[in-house]
């Protein structure tokens, strides 16, 4: 066992190698998805598929991980070998989410490329995995984006990548992935994304032979258990300070796209010693519409809400998901099977599935928050030569500890805006309005010893863009109808809007605009926390 320095040490040795990976694929990749919004992560994996760490990136793409490095490690992964897939049913979250696996070929020695393309150790049982996902703004599909509102089988949604080994013993296949861009929109932007991520995968692989030639294999092997052993210990501690018992929750989709009819997601929580257990029994059969998720979407809501509950100095890796077991009744809206489709159950419905977890969990005495504004506000453009794709902030919740922030990423999401400037650089489009919604946030309780300060929810984003040409509009959005709820007596946030031409329309749409029209949305303010004044 490592000592509490040691222990440290390799904690942030570990982590710096997806965070270096991270660096190489933003700084590296040509869409302003990747690029300017960072939808995009990387982490690395243990030869037995555990997280070993991670950076500070996307939570729906990094708690679905590991079912991609398992499937990957199935079909025979060695030294040297690359892999990618999207397949939401094999390792996948959904089509636009494309994912690269490096098997870390095992080396004593720095690294080092053979004259034929490959590497010293190809071939044998890799160290470890490196791994990178970036969302792709289009993977082929019906509509430009390939997230196509009320699409109902996964073929709708784009092109399907099973687990594909695109290079081996580190010599790549290069016509095999100029095939698989040529079947999506914009091929030469897919390509060189596909060229940043592998850049990315190979500098974690190259990170961490290097740590092997420094630290030697036994030692970095220990460190690994070491720290996940310690991650599990501190999660069991976390938990164990909420209350023992069965806790109820129960929250709503607004439909599925093709009709407006609430989807109920339920979930019963149960608490035992640091143990937590959730069952999603009683929840709506799996969709017509794209609002299903994959199991692994559904695990990385219930991580991400284990992980606001645990103290940040916890590293986030394999140790945490020990302490938490998933059911769901298969076939249901929360563990789909195929052909059924994903695209905005990734996006939307791994929202709400936070949600309902914290509504359960805040009656065993989590401090949580008020909700947040509960949804990705997903907004896609474009043509058969062009392809955007963004999603924007909201209002957090109120809490205790003071106001939630405006015009924030909440929940499942974690990136960053399109800048006005680049956005009008690079597309047929004008910004023409780009603001806080004031007063959308509900009001909260007076915060004591804070003068003038309330435990108020932050406000929404308004987002106005004109569009100079003809185009396909897709909007994916949630918390249209009722806004997010307060808590311990707050009020609910405004729900968003969506607007075409200054005209209302539904949650999910799929619209021709033709140039000039303008498309505004309004996103969610979040809830207020305790009773105002």
């Amino acid at each position: 066992m490592l000592g509490p320095v040691e222990r440290e040490v390799m904690a942030q040795l570990f982590a710096a190698v997806p965070e270096e990976m991270g660096a190489v694929l933003v700084r590296s990749a040509r869409s302003p998805n990747v690029r300017e919004r960072r939808d995009c992560s990387a982490a690395m994996f243990t030869a037995e598929c555990e997280l070993v760490a991670q950076a500070a990136h996307i939570p729906v793409h990094l708690g679905a991980m590991p079912d991609a490095v398992a499937a990957v490690r199935e079909r025979g992964a060695r030294g040297g070998d690359v892999w990618i897939l999207n397949d939401p049913y094999t390792g996948g979250t959904h089509l636009p989410d494309i994912t690269v696996i490096e098997a870390v070929a095992p080396t004593g020695l720095p690294p080092m490329r053979l004259s034929g393309g490959g590497f010293r150790g190809a071939g044998q049982p890799p160290l470890a995995y490196a791994v990178v996902r970036a969302h792709h703004a289009d993977v082929g599909g019906e509509r430009p984006g390939s997230m196509p509102p009320g699409a109902r089988t996964l073929e709708e949604e784009g092109v399907i990548i099973p687990p594909t080994r695109i290079a081996h013993e580190g010599v790549l296949d290069e016509d095999a992935l100029a095939r698989l861009a040529g079947r999506m929109r914009e091929p030469d932007v897919r390509r060189a994304d596909f060229a940043a991520q592998l850049a990315a995968a190979s500098r974690g692989a190259e990170r961490w032979r290097e740590l092997v030639a420094r630290h030697g294999r036994a030692f970095l092997d220990e460190a690994a258990a070491d720290l996940l052993d310690y991650a599990e210990r501190r999660t069991r501690a976390g938990l164990g300070v909420l209350s023992d018992g069965v806790f109820d929750a129960e929250d709503a989709l607004e439909g599925d796209g093709i009709s407006d009819a609430p989807l109920p997601i339920r979930v019963r929580a149960t608490v035992r010693q640091g143990a937590l257990a959730l069952d999603f029994g009683g929840t709506a059969p799996a969709a017509a519409g794209n609002v299903n998720c994959p199991l692994a979407v559904t695990r990385s809501a219930a991580l991400f809400v284990t992980r606001c509950l645990i103290p940040d100095d916890v590293p986030t890796n394999g140790g945490v998901a020990r302490c938490v077991e998933i059911r769901a009744p298969e076939g249901c809206l929360v563990n789909a099977r195929p052909p059924h489709a994903v695209a905005a159950g990734n996006v939307e419905t791994s929202q709400r599935i936070a949600d309902v977890i914290f509504l359960a969990l805040a009656k065993a005495g989590a401090p949580v928050a008020a909700q947040g504004q509960g949804t990705m506000n997903n907004l896609i453009l474009g043509t058969d030569r062009w392809t955007y794709y963004e999603t924007l902030g909201g209002g957090q919740g109120g809490s205790p500890r003071g106001p939630g922030p405006s015009g924030v990423h909440v929940g499942m999401s974690n990136t960053m805006n399109t800048p006005a400037e680049v956005l009008e650089l690079e597309l047929p489009v004008r910004v023409q309005r780009y603001a806080l919604r004031r007063g959308s946030g509900g009001r909260g309780a007076p915060l004591p010893g804070r003068a003038g300060e309330t435990s108020r929810g932050g406000d929404g984003v308004v987002r106005e863009l004109r569009v100079l040409e003809s185009c396909a509009l897709s909007l994916i959005t949630e918390r249209r109808g009722r806004g997010p709820r307060g808590l311990n007596g707050g009020l609910d946030g405004a729900p968003g809007r969506n607007l075409i031409n200054g005209v209302p329309v539904g949650a999910k749409v799929a619209r021709d605009l033709a140039a000039g029209d303008v498309v505004t949305v309004e996103t969610p303010g979040g809830g207020g926390w305790g009773a105002p004044r």
